[in-house]
């Protein structure tokens, strides 16, 4: 599937189910799934004891915020190919000046 279909996917998924919200709410969201992500990772590192071990509850919690990035950027109009499009090319474009980090913008 492609983006454009994920993100029509997910338009439609929250209008079927009036789970249209505001991109301040999105926000959250996202940072809230980020979160999730996050302590998925901690439960597969034992908290960061060892290497991390595959758990399948992380392919849950990183289409959790997936479906959350994808609903902020359908609050904008946002096209998520062209969106990785541009960053694919600032990142390439600092790795030039030697790192990928923001410092080389």
């Amino acid at each position: 599937m492609n983006h454009e279909d994920l993100q029509k996917k997910v338009k439609e998924f929250c209008r079927q189910h009036n789970l249209d919200a505001p991109a301040e709410h999105r926000v959250l969201d996202a940072l809230s799934e980020l979160g999730e992500v996050a302590k998925e990772i901690l439960k597969m590192t034992d908290y960061g004891k060892r290497k991390p071990e595959y758990r399948k509850e992380i392919e849950n919690e990183l289409g959790d915020l997936l479906f959350s990035i994808i609903a902020l950027a359908n609050s904008f109009d946002v096209d998520l190919g062209q969106a990785l499009d541009m960053a694919l090319k600032k990142y390439e474009q600092r790795l030039k000046k030697g790192s990928a980090g923001s410092e080389n913008d």
